[in-house]
């Protein structure tokens, strides 16, 4: 008898920008009042590590073999100052903006929980995942070599709240250490910090779906040493040790639950020895391991997908639904990086979420000049670059759909709709891309073929001549007459008065504009109306390394002055703001900037 599957959504996510930010009618002005909003579905309904002690106080490295979660006290930053907070995000969870400089809230999201009013928490929680590299597991970056080591190093959840009717998980960027912690020392420092919690503030603005930056402090007194790179180093690896102030950043998500964390415990569900072990997994032990896996599961699509996920529905239906609108979520999500000229520079399995949202700030980077392997971590590779980030996300969406397979391994049709789901990814995402492709260039998508050829003259174009890749798009998008706009977009001067180029340029132009015009012909368009789509789609602003470094360097001195100018200007990207901010912040990279260490690439961000 063939099981019956939930109805096929054909549908795919959109690649164009939407805010969907939510206002509240009253704001929270006591911390009384946003504690009573605290609401600990995580740690209510799942397992909690069994070897764990009761008061979290468990910071040194070590194997944790079982649970989904370990309790775990942050450890608090002395001598806090405030830095920045998203006032967006605050305006949409109805926090009033002075809660961010009130000690309590200081108090809590500094690090140090003792004090916190019922019904919110005194212990936090840290998370344990497997790692997977283009759907290759290791297990080797574990100290154990077993992979029950790996996991939230540094990162400690310390509340979920329900506001306005959504869920939140709000997690320490930089609260000391966790058995996870493989030795290191738990801490952040105050420049990685800063780059994350502008990037997350911006790429929400942006429209693309993310965690969110809620809060940022740093200590006064604290510093640790960390290796980055001197004063215009062209070394690809840092070169300097130095001391840095140490920084609490909070961010924020509907959950953390990452694809290496569904991995982790199918991991523990198999007979030959999932985690490095050379014997084989108890039965019973296997038992438990995929009441684990189930149980996240099923923890996951509550969190995460409850809106498009009845709950009525056996478990093999709900699995092969997660997947479905997973793939939707993560095809989405390339889509809209790879529109904005972001690229992740790190995607493992370890850090994509299982929500379909940017998760991870580590080695991120914006293209500057457009490269198809633009890669802004040294330890990245190709394989990681910018236009590989589709074939990276297929990697990890098949990392996935393994990890389900165990719940599965009784009902042969719902593995076979699995299979299904899972070799229509690539079709999904080409889908995702042309669409998306096709709304930068503003086309419709109803002469793919065309287009193609077309958007590949394009690329062709664009690394033959180093164009900028924002204000190239941002200029096509103000519809000019000829190319003469769009070589503000040139890095070689030289060449941008080439014939041979510009010959070139013309022709492809020329193409351009034909097809534009067949498509407004054809959908009753105007070119006005198609200009103000292109704007909506491809941003004016973007948020360059080199923005971002002055930024960090007055931060260290005090000043946070360029931190908050800069929250300004890039939670309006798509807006045309003043002359000033258009001539500081709309233009090309300057060229001495190119190859130099912590600008044009970096190491992995402590």
């Amino acid at each position: 008898m063939t099981a019956r599957l939930p109805q096929k959504n054909n549908s795919t996510v959109s690649a164009i920008p939407t805010q969907n930010s939510r206002s509240t009618t009253s704001a929270i002005f006591s911390f009384s009042d946003f504690a009573k909003l605290a609401n600990y579905s995580l740690m209510d309904t799942l397992n909690c590590d069994p070897d764990a002690t009761e008061d979290g106080v468990d910071h040194r490295a070590r194997q944790v073999f079982s649970g989904h979660y370990v309790p775990v006290k942050p450890t608090p930053i002395p001598d806090p100052e405030y830095v920045a907070h998203s006032k967006p995000f605050f305006a949409e969870l109805g926090l009033a903006d002075a809660m961010a400089e009130s000690a309590d809230f200081v108090r809590l999201f500094s690090g140090d929980t003792s004090q916190l009013p019922a019904p919110m928490r005194k212990v936090g929680w840290a998370t344990g995942y497997a790692l997977s590299i283009y759907g290759t597991e290791f297990t080797h970056q574990c100290p154990f070599q077993t992979g029950n080591g790996y996991g939230d190093g540094r990162a400690i959840s310390v509340l979920e709240a329900v506001i306005n009717g959504q869920r939140w998980e709000m997690q320490l960027k930089g609260g000391g250490p966790t058995p996870y912690c493989r030795g290191a020392d738990g801490r952040a420092v105050l420049r990685s910090s800063i780059r994350e919690f502008l990037a997350q503030d911006h790429m929400h603005a942006l429209g693309v779906s993310t965690s969110r930056s809620l809060s940022l402090y740093v200590s006064k007194t604290e510093t640790v040493k960390r290796y980055w790179y001197t004063e215009g180093s062209r070394s690809e690896n840092p070169d300097m040790m130095s001391a840095e102030a140490v920084a609490i950043s909070t961010r924020v998500a509907p959950s953390f639950i990452r694809v290496g964390q569904i991995e982790l415990f199918a991991r523990r569900t198999r007979e030959d020895g999932a985690l490095g072990n050379s014997f084989d997994v108890p039965l019973e032990e296997q038992l438990h391991a995929m009441q684990e896996l189930e149980k996240i599961v099923l923890h996951l699509i509550e969190r995460e997908y409850a809106d498009v996920v009845d709950s009525q529905l056996s478990t093999p239906e709900k699995v092969v639904l997660l997947a479905r609108e997973f793939r939707g979520r993560l095809t989405s999500l390339i889509a809209n990086w790879i529109r904005v000229g972001f690229c992740q520079g790190n995607f493992n399995s370890d850090n994509c979420a299982a929500g379909g949202f940017t998760l991870d700030y580590g080695p991120f980077g914006f293209c500057d000049a457009f490269n198809p392997y633009y890669q802004p971590w040294t330890g990245g590779g190709n394989h990681y670059s910018f236009l590989n980030q589709p074939k990276a996300a297929q990697s990890n969406f098949e990392s996935f759909c393994s990890a389900l397979r165990p719940l599965l391994a009784d009902h042969k049709a719902y593995l076979l709709a699995l299979d299904e789901v899972q070799g229509e990814f690539l079709a999904v995402m080409d889908s995702e891309m042309q669409s998306m492709w096709a709304a930068k260039l503003g086309l419709s998508t109803l002469n793919p073929t065309a287009h193609k050829v077309l958007f590949n003259d394009l690329l062709t174009l664009m690394m033959q001549t180093t164009v900028d890749y924002t204000i190239f798009f941002r200029e096509l998008s103000s519809m000019p007459n000829d190319i003469r706009p769009l070589k503000k977009s040139f890095y070689n001067s030289d060449q941008s008065g080439n014939h041979q180029t510009d010959t070139r340029w013309i022709e492809w132009f020329a193409t351009w504009k034909v097809l534009l015009n067949s498509d407004c012909d054809a959908n009753g368009r105007t070119l006005d109306a198609v200009a103000e789509q292109m704007k909506l789609v491809n941003p004016k602003y973007i948020l360059r390394e080199w923005f971002v470094k002055p930024a960090y360097q007055q931060a260290a001195t005090g000043d946070y002055a360029l931190i908050r100018e800069l929250q300004e200007v890039m939670t309006q990207p798509y807006a045309e703001q003043s002359q000033e901010v258009e001539d500081k912040y709309y233009q090309l990279k300057p060229l001495e900037f190119f190859k130099v260490g912590g600008v044009s690439h970096l190491s992995c961000s402590s």
